[in-house]
């Protein structure tokens, strides 16, 4: 049982990890901020606003002892959200625990063997979801390839990949697609480790023992529990066939959750605890697919960071179900089911059909590389946005049963969710700076330093595994962003296919989309050009989902889009308005670091001699911030309520006539519900 957590700075993050502990939490689940996941320390540009936001910043083996003091690790079970700089976060873990260990009089060698855990580190649902990878493909490949190869023989109870389908349901992936291309990751994975040659062929069943997954669980609980026994199936018959391992227990699946964020609403939020409820059962009441480890979102996520109460609340409903219900005293509920092996069998037999074309494509690595799976993914989301629009799937409080009472959770906003200290950033900014300096200005620790960062720089430029030469930076004080920086120097930079291009939008025009096009048009029409719009995700928030939605209705109704993905800094943002002479700029952040970027890119576009180009903005974004957005000049705010996104474009298109001084009013009456 556990809680995903981690916030503002080490310290503030360990004394959460010890109050979840004492409630009855069973292990920990580290949120790390985007700076850290992405490989930049918090006085990088592109870490400004993101510090300490969604999860814990970490920095060099200093912040881990911070964080885990207290925490003894060698008995401890963490799970850790990191993916590009996963061998870095975990070497800096190992160096802990052996420090740990040796404070005790222990055996550190001992302690690293006993460390159990996972590491998220699944970078292909990166490219595809989440955003924070940091290498090209290939070589972020060798590195889960040599963390694979060090644990196995080194730290056998740590699972070094938990692959992800959660973060694909998230960003619109059917669960045909979610099993199809999770499996897909799987075999890319294996198969990358056994043609390294690191791991001996009769050890190769340790290997495959040690690959968990990550999944998700939507609220269509009969669904998700058939994708689940699909999941089970596919992986027994996968690692059997293609992998000859002949183990019963080597082969079973195994699998963590995280029950859906994608379904929760800002509107009415009080229905997500009943929305959560039904999301977990459909991993824990069919016993032949149970997951190992539960983590339940807060009833307030889609409001923003969730406090220590919700949290607990959250803690609190997985302990009803284990120990005040009868549901885990009974063998399979659904064994014999007819229905469920009818759902069963078609999930089945779709994943098949999806991994085949994966495989004619290259493999999970080349169908990223192409756009396939993402532009899949762009376009199943698109549809399911469609359908809520459409009122064909309903989601209550939102599109159907909308009026409500007075929420008292909700009452005061102000503290109905968890505000992260503005200083945090300058802080963890100065603080690392104070480690460099005092490091640099020690000869032995500066001369330590050097010869570590050399050594990944060499060994980055040959087939060595990195983990030793990894550890050894851990142990001289080398930072994440020094870390990162070594490797892409060897490596270099890579922007994902943001999918936009290649996806299949709206297939049947609505009488509201009609009128929507017809109001881009004239509204082009009198200013002599087409409407464009410049989508734009400023900062590290890499969740591209409701960017990319928009991105592809604004094609549908007629603008001419343009989408460079994400990680761009504010200067970058308004120097491609600027050269594209757009008529609107709409920046999501869903990070909430909205109040560091959106001004910056407001400030730089009246330095450009833009300012007349107006910005909207779209993310999770309380009303007080919403407020001050718009007193400092942005033109529209939009937050997960606002889930009509033709009505949006409707929006858009008075904003760009106000900002031209054309009539807002002939086009606010011709296009009707906006």
């Amino acid at each position: 049982m556990r809680t995903y957590a981690g916030h503002s700075s080490a310290s503030a993050s360990n004394a959460l990890y010890r109050r979840n502990l004492e409630k009855g939490q069973t292990g920990l689940s580290v949120a790390f901020d985007l700076p850290t996941q992405t490989g930049y320390d918090p006085d990088h540009e592109l870490a400004r606003g993101e510090v300490g936001k969604v999860g814990v910043p970490v920095s060099h083996i200093g912040d881990v002892r911070q964080l885990f003091d207290g925490i003894p690790l060698s008995t401890m079970n963490t799970s850790m959200t990191i993916n590009a700089s996963a061998m870095w976060l975990l070497a800096l873990y190992q160096v802990a625990a052996e420090e740990q260990a040796l404070a005790d009089g222990g055996d550190p060698q001992q302690a690293a063997r006993a460390l159990a855990g996972t590491t998220q580190n699944d970078i292909i649902k990166e490219y595809l979801s989440r955003g924070t990878y940091a290498f090209p493909p290939a070589p972020s490949l060798r590195l889960i390839t040599d963390m694979i190869a060090y644990t196995v023989s080194s730290m056998p109870r740590w699972n070094p990949i938990n692959i992800c389908s959660y973060h694909l349901q998230e960003a619109g992936a059917t669960p045909v697609q979610e099993v199809a291309y999770a499996l897909s990751t799987a075999v890319a994975v294996l198969d990358a480790v056994r043609d390294s040659g690191q791991v001996p062929p009769e050890r190769f069943s340790d290997v495959v023992a040690r690959i968990s997954f990550f999944v998700n669980a939507g609220v269509r609980f009969v669904e998700e529990m058939c994708k689940m026994r699909a999941f089970v199936q596919l992986w027994d018959e996968l690692t059997r066939e293609r992998y000859g391992v002949t183990d019963d227990k080597a082969r079973r699946f195994r699998y963590g959750v995280q029950v859906n964020s994608l379904g929760l609403t800002e509107a009415q939020p009080e229905n997500n605890v009943q929305r959560i409820v039904l999301e977990m059962l459909a991993v824990t009441l069919s016993k032949d697919a149970r997951a190992r480890a539960v983590q339940l979102p807060a009833w307030n996520e889609a409001l923003g960071l969730p406090r220590p109460w919700d949290q607990q609340w959250s803690l609190r409903i997985q302990q009803v179900l284990a120990y005040e219900s009868d549901l885990l005293e009974y063998e399979d509920l659904f064994e014999g089911s007819k229905v469920v092996e009818a759902k069963v069998a078609q999930i089945v037999e779709g994943a098949r059909a999806e991994m085949a074309r994966v495989a004619e494509l290259g493999g999970a690595v080349a169908a990223v590389e192409s756009g396939y799976m993402k532009s899949a993914m762009v376009g199943s989301h698109s549809a399911r946005r469609g359908r809520i629009e459409s009122g064909e799937d309903v989601v209550v409080g939102v599109n159907r049963f909308e009026s409500t009472e007075p929420n008292p959770l909700t009452a005061d906003l102000g503290t109905a969710i968890q505000t992260v200290d503005p200083d945090v950033e300058e802080r963890a900014a100065a603080a690392v700076r104070v480690w460099r300096s005092e490091r640099d200005a020690d000869p032995v620790r500066a001369a330590a330093a050097s010869v570590a960062l050399q050594r990944l720089r060499d060994e980055a430029a040959t087939a060595a595994n990195l983990f030793a030469a990894t550890l050894d930076c851990a142990r001289a004080g080398i930072t994440t962003g020094e870390w990162a920086a070594v490797l892409r120097e060897q490596f270099g930079e890579y922007r994902a296919p943001t999918g936009v291009s290649g996806s299949v939008g709206v297939v049947e025009v609505s009488d509201e989309l009609a009128r929507v096009r017809a109001a881009v048009r004239a509204t082009g029409d009198e200013l002599g050009e087409r409407l464009r719009l410049l989508v734009g995700k400023p900062g590290l928030d890499g969740h591209s989902n409701g960017a990319e939605q928009v991105a592809v209705r604004a094609r549908d109704a007629g603008f001419e889009v343009v989408y460079q993905g994400i990680r761009l800094t504010p200067s970058e943002i308004v120097a491609a308005a600027v050269a594209e002479d757009v008529h609107c700029v709409g920046l999501s952040v869903l990070s909430g670091s909205h109040m560091a970027l959106v001004p910056a890119v407001l400030d730089g576009l009246r330095a450009a001699g833009a300012g007349e180009v107006p910005v909207i903005v779209g993310g999770i974004i309380p009303e007080s911030d919403e407020r001050a957005l718009r007193a400092l000049g942005v033109a529209a705010v939009f937050t997960p309520k606002d889930f009509g996104l033709t009505a949006m474009m409707g929006r858009i298109v008075e904003v760009v006539r106000a900002s031209r001084g054309l009539d807002v009013g002939s086009v606010r009456s011709s296009v009707s519900h906006i």
